[in-house]
């Protein structure tokens, strides 16, 4: 089969598109054809040693998490069967090798595909979406009436934390450049902030939670916005803990983990109509260089797929 791998930590170049052989399943494992990878920030911090750990025993090493396909395989007693459609984040954060032809999963990994969608687009979703929904409900118990400032609220896992905020019946405000305040709009956004124009802090106070996917001064920042007994959700750096405690909120950083259970739900909210993932761009996987070039000037719509 072909796959992405890298043989060496670095830039976009150390992304190659080789011939490989085809994983073979065990146990209760499931093969899959892919028909969809999500490109994720995870991917390109992790190929230039920033993001999840690779150690050299583990190079040569296929990239990615985020997939969606359709059963090649399956054990007789399995949950899947030939044919089945399914997507899920697979291994997260261990090593998962979805930009390839084939990839396998375990079953508590995967679910089955949204209907109303297709495999490309049911791609995008897993790993941004269980952030989101961890972050939101998991860590922040996120409860309607309350008012949410999401950061990168056009980004992969913004756009989808802004759907969830809604449907859980919160009060949205969300930053972005100021190309995508119609687009935030229309997918729920109550008040928009142009961050190149105006300072956040400047125009928001006392907000029950914040969401940031920015980290940086957009994190030390937004502690001052947060009302006492508030909660600031970060997926982009450490929060200074000893500052939240002083102003009386609550302040984590999380990373995502795996959750059939939550893709099943994620799948009604799309098949419902109530979550709509965007996917601004579709790259053939032979160009994943090109798809990483893109993710790291941090100024795309949504999510990027590569396509076997």
């Amino acid at each position: 089969m072909q796959a992405i791998r890298i043989h060496e930590l670095g830039d976009v170049n150390v992304l190659k598109y080789e011939t490989v052989l085809r994983p073979t399943p065990h146990g209760d494992e499931v093969l899959i054809r892919v028909h969809g990878a999500g490109v994720n920030p995870v991917d390109y911090k992790t190929r230039s040693g920033s993001g999840t750990s690779i150690s050299q025993d583990e190079l040569p090493w296929i990239p990615g998490w985020d997939v969606a396909g359709i059963v090649e395989q399956a054990p007789d007693n399995s949950l899947f069967a030939k044919g089945d459609a399914v997507y899920g984040m697979v291994s997260f954060p261990k090593t998962g090798s979805a930009y390839a032809e084939y990839v396998i999963a375990k079953p508590g990994h995967i679910a089955s595909a949204p209907q109303s969608i297709d495999l490309i687009t049911a791609a995008s979703v897993p790993l941004v979406t269980l952030t989101a929904w961890q972050g939101l409900f998991e860590k922040g118990n996120l409860q309607a009436g309350q008012t949410i400032l999401i950061h990168a609220a056009a980004g992969g896992v913004g756009h989808i934390a802004v759907q969830l905020a809604k449907w859980r019946g919160a009060t949205v405000i969300g930053t972005a450049s100021g190309k995508n305040a119609d687009y935030l709009a229309e997918i729920g956004v109550n008040t928009f902030i142009d961050y190149t124009q105006t300072r956040f802090e400047d125009v928001v106070r006392d907000v029950d939670m914040v969401f940031d996917a920015v980290g940086g001064e957009t994190l030390k920042r937004s502690i001052d916005v947060v009302k006492p007994g508030g909660t600031l959700i970060t997926i982009a750096g450490q929060p200074d803990e000893a500052k939240s405690a002083t102003r009386g909120i609550t302040a984590t950083r999380i990373l995502v983990h795996t959750s059939d259970e939550q893709l099943v739900q994620i799948a009604k909210l799309i098949d419902d109509g109530i979550l709509k993932p965007t996917v601004e761009n579709t790259i053939p996987l032979s160009q994943a260089a090109d798809a990483h070039r893109l993710l790291e000037d941090r100024h795309v719509r949504g999510k990027i797929v590569l396509i076997p």
